[in-house]
């Protein structure tokens, strides 16, 4: 695939941001299709444009990179996603491989480190910061030597989850625990709402229960 037919959809909140990749990518030679500020219009531009690649954050207003990633795939099934973002945490950078992402970069990498991770995602290749793909790696392993009754047995929530958990358990709002774990609350609230989306539940009151009931 040369660079020329590569196609890239830009997936950020920030529009400063967002439209400044998105013009570097074109000045570099690359076909940007779409852009999109949400997990909603992620979906619904990946759908109608397929581009080749697309370049994930994973803080959106309405869910996280993890959920636009699904979305992506959903209605984009050949599309490759990079994640590129401002943050390096483990619950992230894990949620956005198991999600379906074929890398994931932060967002002090170079302009040209840039373009040719793109170039390696296009191509099919895992492309990830230095340091993170042995993150990854090691997650892998540990989820390959786990007992098979272990693997299964509940849904599996984020170290960052369970302790946002642990801590609405508490009774402390959303305020209180991005205070207590140095987040903003817009983050808070994404964790909340990953977690009442993976064990299935409506509100704080049963993840309170919950909580409770697995001893967290």
């Amino acid at each position: 695939m040369t660079q020329e037919q590569i196609t890239v959809m830009v997936v950020d909140d920030h529009p400063m941001w967002r439209d400044g990749v998105a013009r570097d990518l074109e000045a570099a030679g690359f076909d940007v299709v779409a852009t999109a500020d949400s997990v909603g219009a992620a979906g619904r531009r990946a759908k109608a444009t397929q581009p080749d690649v697309v370049l994930m954050d994973m803080h959106l207003p309405d869910g996280n990179g993890a959920d636009a990633t699904s979305k992506v795939l959903e209605g984009s099934k050949n599309s490759r996603i990079l994640v590129l973002s401002a943050s390096s945490e483990r619950e992230d950078v894990l949620d956005a491989i198991k999600a379906g992402a074929t890398g994931y970069l932060v967002k002090s990498a170079s302009a040209d480190e840039l373009y040719e991770a793109v170039r390696s995602t296009a191509a099919g290749q895992a492309v990830f910061t230095p340091g993170l793909a042995a993150l990854v790696l090691g997650e892998y392993r540990r989820m390959s030597s786990a007992p098979e009754g272990e693997r299964d047995s509940r849904p599996t929530l984020t170290e960052r989850e369970t302790e946002v958990l642990r801590l609405v358990a508490k009774g402390l709002s959303s305020k209180q625990i991005a205070t207590k774990l140095t987040l903003s609350h817009r983050t808070v609230e994404n964790h909340v709402q990953a977690t009442l989306r993976k064990l299935q539940l409506a509100n704080r009151v049963e993840l309170t229960r919950y909580a409770i009931e697995q001893g967290l």
